[in-house]
């Protein structure tokens, strides 16, 4: 409404002064100044500048404020036009995973998680955090909000809000493969009383608990996948999956990152990878550790450097408190951590 008005204000005197200086300039009018040798007015110039300059200004204005209004990573500042976010207001957070072909959803202060079914509370702000378990894909409510990429190894966020009890569906809007056209689950959004009775039901389900070996049984291609339901859901498994970890002995990102910042670990950790016995597409794959073919390698990951939980973590603070310092290694080019070498010292092979 504002852009068509600010055009308005250019097209409206434009049209008007064209059929006036038509009829002023008629040839029956003898009243009217001749002037053939004028070429220049500089008041003209300026009207005819400054005024699409101050409408690009105004457009730009709205267009930036309402860019980041919008902005998906923004926290929801209103429930509604009338109802402001308040602290007390606690965001429900969900934590979304793109599987091959359908979608997990991971409700972390509930504890439970489902499988293509989506249900939300009305007039609560909602935190979508994001991610992919193989390929890119994106996550589309169309009745609640555009559409947001989920990619593997990212984390993105969707900040939303439903203000009406509403029964949608949610599907993927890029292309994945085979299963595409089936990656498709339904969107509840319903009032506060209803969606602590669909948890109830949820959890008394008597589904198996959703742990990292049950999660990758889930995480194989299958497609037209029921609506599954998961009472308990293992702390940190979201946080796993976009570590690229959930596999048990393969090293997570942060800790590889972690590892690389310090100094890396030689010509030694080329040596430290396993096999995978299948890969993202469900085709069964086994090779022997000492295999150095190029279709092994090709599904090969990093080994973690140890099996104790919380070493690295421990080692990270000590790290942050300046307690690990620098020392060089004989026979490699570069400088190890001395938190490194503890680490690599205590590893634990994984099988």
């Amino acid at each position: 409404m504002v852009s068509t008005g600010l055009m308005l204000v250019i097209i409206l005197p434009v049209m008007l002064l064209t059929v006036f200086f038509a009829w002023k300039y008629r040839q029956s009018n003898t009243e009217a100044r001749y002037e053939p040798d004028w070429d220049h007015s500089t008041k003209i110039e300026l009207v005819v500048w400054a005024a699409p300059l101050l409408i690009i200004i105004c457009l730009g204005a709205l267009t930036w404020v309402g860019t980041h209004l919008l902005d998906p990573w923004r926290p929801i500042s209103r429930i509604d036009k009338n109802t402001p976010v308040t602290a007390a207001m606690k965001p429900l957070e969900v934590n979304v995973v793109a599987l091959n072909w359908k979608w997990l959803f991971i409700y972390p202060e509930l504890g439970i998680a489902t499988v293509n079914e989506l249900v939300v509370p009305t007039d609560r702000p909602l935190n979508f955090r994001i991610s992919s378990s193989s390929m890119m894909n994106s996550f589309y409510v169309p009745a609640m909000a555009g559409q947001i990429y989920a990619m593997p190894g990212m984390e993105t966020k969707l900040h939303a809000v439903m203000n009406e009890p509403t029964a949608s569906k949610g599907f993927s809007a890029n292309y994945s493969g085979s299963g595409f056209s089936y990656m498709r689950f339904g969107f509840r959004s319903v009032p506060d009383q209803q969606f602590a009775q669909w948890v109830d039901k949820v959890k008394a389900s008597g589904g198996a608990a959703l742990d990292r070996a049950a999660y990758l049984k889930l995480e194989q291609p299958t497609e037209k996948e029921p609506v599954r339901y998961y009472p308990n859901v293992s702390t940190g498994l979201f946080a796993a999956v976009v570590d690229m970890c959930v596999q048990p002995g393969k090293m997570c990102m942060s800790e590889m990152a972690y590892i690389d910042a310090q100094g890396g670990l030689g010509m030694a950790g080329v040596h430290n990878v396993a096999m995978l016995t299948y890969d993202k597409y469900g085709r069964a794959q086994s090779f022997d550790a000492r295999d150095t073919s190029d279709k092994a390698l090709s599904v090969a990951y990093v080994k973690a450097l140890c099996s104790q939980p919380g070493l690295l973590e421990t080692a990270r603070a000590g790290s942050a408190k300046g307690e690990a310092g620098l020392s060089p290694i004989e026979g490699d080019a570069k400088k190890r951590s001395a938190t490194e070498i503890s680490l690599a010292d205590r590893a634990t092979p994984a099988s």
